[in-house]
């Protein structure tokens, strides 16, 4: 017999099912229970009597019977555990049936919901291509078909403006005044936009004077733009005049007059400062001011100013004027954006302003050593299928030169950037051809050097290729009840088979690279579409050979590339329609490939001056050559570091810039270079070491005077601050005094006042009448008189607003 390890809480609890224990084991416990039943009962009859008379015989039977209940038992229970290992086995095998059920349902439902998917996925694909193929022949750019009507009304009286369009996809509209966006929602009360099929109307409620101007509106899609403008006049009333007509008005409103008031005061309080930013980032200029009086219907206008030129909303750029507060906000930063920004808060007493300059460095660049993105891309000369990109180059202080840029173009609507030419162009410009009629494009352009290629400029504005001479062949006549007749010259001109050649054939454009021809269409030109060849020569040779052999022309303008260097050649231009081709043009002048305007020589000798503590004036003479100008770079290093930083990331045009974020107490020192559309000058020479710390100058003179109280004793004072400190914290004022007939001057008070604000006695008036001038002291000691005109004690009795004047 095994020996088995019985666990410690059934060693002495024997009750406790032992069916864990092997086969053997249980048979060993059976007989023995089966002999200690027998001697239970053989006890039992020995204490009866009754086994004394029991034959060996009986007890062997009484052995057997209780062997065969032994059996039977044993019988029983493994009968028991048959059957229930056969109900397990059953509901075994039927939770596997109905999970194969369950799973081949699942599976064909799956199957159905992928057919599906596939039928649905294939339906979109086909009508997809179905609506681009549709969209295709229906696309067109935005045409006007009824314009703007001027209007001529009365004061008080409502005006609508409307005009028709048509175009595919829907054209956007936008509306202007004096081209000024109109936003419905600066002034809900004034004006409702409405569009309806097409219609696109603009009411303007109760007009006033002010909405005298010049209306248009703008419709834009994909394909272009068209655009249409109208007058409208607002007239006033005479005093004798009445507003309607008495058969149509018999009854009187009252006119609500605008409230007429000299000056509105704008004090600026917290203020936008020099700004540092990075290309990519979000920015946000703020200014808060005060308002005096807060009227709200004269409230100041607010305008935002970059070197000069005024900002409007757009892509980039968000404006925001409300609650004392003036906001621009920039989503996107780039170089395009660094310049002196001006906010100007315009009222009808004059006008306050506030300036600060931004600088936007160049973003962290793709491959290490590669130049900073290009700047200021322009679209000039655009045509049918052409037109010229310009731009400007990026300031590589620490960067290896640029060797030459990479011009892409998209249309618009479209994130498919194609490279218009396959090696690098030398000089900021380059006439991109292959154009798309009737489409619009925008462009951008990246720079090349030794280390790798620029991340992309900000992108041009949209460009159409369209041909403007074309607006000026057809003419619009207005007949009775609406209607238009349109007349083209080409209808006039009569039918006309075979063109005749083109005139004035003549180089636009030289550059070392290429040739940009242009000349006049031929007259007549007949109804039927022009394209053009044109032809080259090179001197002496006698052959001529067609540029342009695979692609039509259809601008009065082509770049010839791919010209020998330092050979001259002869040109011609032949027009053609579905009837033939005409004659060749005259024959141009001899031309010679070569770079027009050259590299601009090195600006002169260069000053540095003290300005703030932060920031060094630098100053420099022009250089002698400085034909077509960008403008100038300026770089800044330490003293004895070798190390050249750009101060600007955009070229300035001025011979003095004002460079800030220096370290105080250090020494520095500066150059100078200048750029155009060819490249980079020689850096001029350094500058004189100059310590960076703050100028004293005079400070400018207090302001805002006031006579603040009167009570025919004394006189209590008040003034502002002057604007400008000098370069060190204004230490207080003096105040003078004399008589209106005299001509002597008096100290008012013998120690400084360090408030805005100050009291004069009586014993010092002493009941006269006098002139008061202010003079305060500084670090620098200096004295700027103002006058302020007061009253004699009888008139204190009834105060009003001294009057200022500065001496002579």
């Amino acid at each position: 017999m095994s020996s088995v390890a019985v666990p410690f809480y059934q060693r002495r609890h024997k009750h406790f099912d032992q069916s864990y224990r092997n086969i053997q084991t249980r048979y060993v416990l059976e007989e023995y229970a089966a002999r200690k039943a027998a001697s239970r009962q053989a006890a039992y009859y020995e204490s009866t009597g009754l086994g004394k008379t029991t034959c060996r015989l009986c007890a062997r039977r009484a052995r057997t019977l209780a062997h065969e209940a032994i059996q039977e038992s044993r019988k029983r229970t493994h009968e028991q555990k048959s059957d229930a290992s056969e109900e397990k086995r059953i509901r075994f095998a039927s939770e596997l049936s109905a999970l194969e059920k369950e799973i081949h349902t699942a599976r064909h439902h799956a199957r159905e919901h992928l057919d599906r998917l596939a039928i649905q996925r294939m339906v979109e694909e086909n009508m997809a291509l179905e609506r681009h193929a549709l969209e295709e022949s229906i696309s067109r750019a935005p045409e006007i078909l009824v314009r703007l009507r001027s209007h001529t009304v009365w004061e008080k009286m409502s005006v609508s403006l409307c005009f028709t369009v048509q175009g595919f996809p829907t054209p956007v509209v936008q509306w202007y005044k004096n081209e000024e966006l109109i936003t419905p929602a600066s002034d809900p009360v004034k004006y409702r936009i409405e569009s309806k099929y097409g219609v696109h109307v603009l009411h303007i409620n109760r007009a006033d004077f002010d909405d005298s101007a010049t209306y248009s509106a703008v419709a834009t899609n994909v394909h272009g733009q068209a655009s249409t403008n109208c007058a409208v006049i607002v007239r006033r009333f005479r005093d004798n005049e009445q507003p309607h007509p008495a058969g149509i008005m018999p009854f009187h409103l009252p006119l609500s007059y605008d409230v007429c008031f000299t000056h509105i005061d704008v004090q600026f309080l917290e203020k936008f400062g020099v700004t540092f930013g990075t290309e990519g980032e979000t920015l946000t200029l703020k200014c808060s001011m005060l308002i005096t009086p807060d009227l709200k219907r004269l409230r100041p206008r607010a305008e935002w100013y970059r070197d000069d030129v005024l900002i409007k909303d757009s892509k980039w750029t968000k404006l925001y004027f409300g609650e004392g507060q003036a906001a621009l906000s920039f989503t996107h930063l780039n170089k395009d954006d660094e310049g002196l920004y001006t906010l100007r808060m315009v009222t009808k007493g004059g006008v306050s302003e506030y300036s600060a300059y931004l600088f936007v460095r160049d973003a962290d660049a793709l491959i290490a050593g590669a130049p900073g993105a290009p700047m200021d891309v322009k679209c000039h000369d655009a045509n049918r299928d052409y037109v010229i990109v310009t731009w400007k180059p990026p300031n590589t202080t620490s960067e290896s030169p640029v060797i030459g840029y990479f011009v892409d173009k998209c249309e618009v609507g479209l994130e498919n950037w194609v490279q218009c030419n396959d090696t690098p162009v030398k000089i900021c410009k380059y006439p991109v051809t292959g154009l798309y009629e009737g489409r619009s494009y925008i462009f951008r352009v990246r720079a090349v050097n030794s280390a790798g290629i620029s991340r992309p400029s900000r992108v041009s504005e949209p460009v159409a290729a369209l041909d403007p001479v074309d607006l000026e062949r057809t003419q619009t006549i207005s007949v009775d009840e609406g209607r238009k007749i349109v007349i083209s010259k080409d209808d006039l001109e009569g039918d006309i088979q075979i063109p005749g050649p083109p005139t004035n054939v003549h180089a636009s454009e030289i550059s070392k690279t290429y040739v940009v021809l242009s000349w006049d269409p031929p007259v007549p030109r007949g109804r039927e579409p022009l394209t053009y060849f044109i032809e080259k020569s090179m001197v002496g040779s006698g052959s001529w050979q067609r540029v342009n052999a695979q692609v039509a022309v259809k601008s009065p303008r082509y770049a010839v590339f791919d010209l020998a260097e330092g050979k001259s050649y002869v040109f011609r231009v032949l027009s053609a329609n579905k009837h033939g081709i005409s004659d060749p043009s005259e024959i141009t002048e001899p031309i010679q490939p070569q770079d027009t305007v050259v590299v601009p020589s090195a600006p002169g000798r260069v000053v540095a001056t003290r300005n703030t503590k932060t920031s060094v004036v630098v100053q420099w003479d022009k250089p002698k050559h400085e034909e077509d100008l960008y403008g100038y770079y300026i770089d800044y290093s330490v003293v004895g570091s070798n190390h050249w930083e750009p101060s600007n990331h955009k070229p300035i045009k001025y011979n003095r810039f004002v460079v800030h974020g220096l370290e105080t107490g250090e020494q520095y020192v500066f150059r100078v270079k200048a750029v155009n559309a060819v490249g980079f000058s020689e850096n001029s020479q350094e500058s004189e070491a100059i310590t960076v710390q703050a100028a004293l100058t005079c400070p400018s003179y207090p302001h805002g005077i006031t006579l603040l109280n009167c009570d025919g004793h004394s006189m209590t004072l008040g003034w502002k601050a002057p604007k400008y400190s000098g370069g060190s914290p204004i230490l207080g004022y003096y105040m003078d005094k004399r008589e209106a007939n005299h001509q002597n001057w008096h100290e008012v008070n013998s120690s400084l006042i360090t408030q805005t604000i100050y009291t004069v006695g009586s014993a010092i008036l002493k009941g006269k009448k006098f002139f008061l001038i202010f003079r305060w002291n500084s670090l620098c000691c200096s004295l700027c008189p103002l006058t302020l005109v007061l009253f004699s004690p009888l008139s204190l009795l009834f105060p009003r607003p001294s009057s200022l004047s500065l001496p002579s």
